[in-house]
């Protein structure tokens, strides 16, 4: 049994900002029920911790990094028989709300200290270091906040294997020259070709440099990365390692996702009986303060950013309202787009529900209830909730970019028989504008409209075919590794 510690800075349910919690919970499940002892390693945040405690766990480990007491408390991830590690620290995890950013929205100023003793306790338990009973084959590392763990593993000859995963390259984990000496790391790493970019300490480097292979969570996002435009400033180090660099598209828990049985939702419904769906509709209408009619309505969850191309949302709504369409959105983030939905929301009352925050309950009501689901990202590495709407018959009107590109299917490229969704190419508002229009034109079209729904329905999003990708995965990187150490 191939052992593999699961490093990553948030896991649902006990922590979420996006897609990355909903992985790293889903992903190791699937891993496990593939017989790969697979355990999760996680920041003592104080929800995490709180969890622990009330489940009735003991800290395994204590020992002391630097100015710091360090405990491990070992625990299962709620709803699972997946063993969770939580490194408790009270000085840098013990605080309230988002695990990055402080009440005002800035990044906590000590976040390089947080992550690098993350870091080195990931690598202690990879090296059998830490005091437990148990060490890992390898160590899967996801997002800047692990990008350290094979920098220092990179020390030891009988190290574990090790595996980096990019989920959104736009986030680097970038900090002063003065945080690099303050972290006391080797002078030998401040060089461009390791941590080093643009005169900042990289922690994505980090692991994009040191690790055995790198993963990144769509075919399409892989490709893309390796260019200017997607590349951050890193593509030409990707182009550096294209050979270790592969793109395995997410998947998602449709155990938590299916609308035959969504705990969420008071009506079921599916492929073969879409009729509930009409009443999630009203149902979903009548909680929002929505006209209950059989007007188009359209959805979107998630950050309210430039990268969702949320701009290009409020750009069209004026004009989709005027129509008669009804609009749900979901979600938070910077005031210059918040501002002029709420004012929307004032303008169309009954048309235009707008909710601030997260609701996971919600978010099911909005994805059974719409008939469009909006995804026009600038860039998107994945997406999971395109796969979302898909699998509840909500047909999503995307940018073919990343994972939207490797999961809907435009029936202009491959015609109604084959198509899930619509999909447009150029990057603006009229671009978006348009493919909804198509999409409204199809909705009239009741034959049509039902083979997208039961197309999108047919197909498999679980993390089952995936799971035994990465396991693939695993096992080249270790019989590389093996094969190495003989020669």
């Amino acid at each position: 049994m191939i052992r593999v510690l699961f490093a990553t800075s948030e896991v649902y349910p006990l922590v979420k900002t996006g897609g990355l919690a909903d992985v790293s919970a889903s992903l190791p499940e699937a891993l496990c029920r593939l017989e790969y002892d697979v355990q999760i390693l996680l920041p003592g945040y104080p929800d995490a911790i709180k969890a622990a405690r009330k489940a009735g766990s003991r800290r395994k480990a204590r020992f002391q990094l630097g100015q710091y007491n360090v405990s491990l408390w070992q625990t299962r991830l709620p709803g699972t028989a997946v063993t969770l590690w939580l490194v408790d620290c009270p000085p840098l995890f013990d605080r309230p709300g988002n695990p990055y950013k402080n009440e005002e929205g800035r990044d906590w100023w000590d976040n390089a200290h947080r992550f690098e003793l993350f870091g080195k306790v990931g690598a202690m338990i990879a090296m059998g270091e830490a005091g437990l009973n148990w060490r890992p084959d390898l160590v899967h590392c996801n997002d800047w906040q692990t990008g350290l763990i094979p920098v220092f593993l990179e020390a030891y000859q009988e190290r574990p294997g090790t595996v980096f995963t990019i989920h959104n390259l736009a986030y680097q984990g970038l900090f002063s020259n003065e945080t690099f000496r303050a972290l006391g790391l080797p002078d030998t790493l401040w060089r461009f070709e390791q941590l080093e970019f643009y005169g900042q300490l990289s922690f994505i480097k980090g692991g994009l440099v040191f690790s055995d292979r790198i993963t990144t969570v769509s075919p399409t996002y892989a490709r893309e990365i390796q260019t200017p435009e997607f590349g951050n400033g890193l593509d030409g180090l990707l182009r550096h390692r294209q050979h270790a660099l592969t793109g395995i598209l997410n998947g998602i828990d449709t155990r938590v996702w299916d609308p035959e049985e969504d705990q969420e939702l008071a009506f079921h419904y599916g492929r073969d009986h879409l009729k509930n769906k009409a009443q999630c509709r009203a149902a979903l209408q009548h909680e929002l303060g929505l006209e209950v009619n059989g007007a188009p309505l359209l959805g979107f969850i998630g950050r309210l950013v430039e990268q969702k191309g949320v701009d290009w949302i409020v750009s069209v709504m004026p004009d989709l309202l005027e129509q008669g369409c009804q609009f749900v959105i979901l979600g938070s983030g910077e005031d210059r787009y918040e501002e002029p939905l709420k004012q929307l929301a004032r303008q169309w009352p009954g048309q235009f529900s707008l909710t601030l925050g997260y609701n996971e309950g919600l978010s099911h009501r909005i994805t059974a209830g719409c008939d469009l689901f909006l995804m026009p990202s600038r860039f998107e590495p994945c997406g999971l909730n395109q796969m979302y709407s898909l699998r509840y018959g909500t047909i999503p009107v995307v940018h073919g970019v990343g994972g939207l590109a490797d999961t809907v299917q435009d029936p202009q490229q491959v015609g109604i028989d084959k198509a899930n969704g619509f999909v447009f190419a150029g990057a603006s508002a009229a671009s978006l504008l348009t493919a909804i229009h198509r999409a409204l034109q199809v909705f009239e079209k009741r034959k049509q409209w039902r083979r997208l729904q039961e197309n999108g329905m047919a197909i498999d999003y679980s993390w089952k075919q995936r799971a035994r990708t990465y396991g693939d995965l695993y096992q080249g990187i270790l019989k590389e590794r093996d094969q190495q150490q003989l020669d």
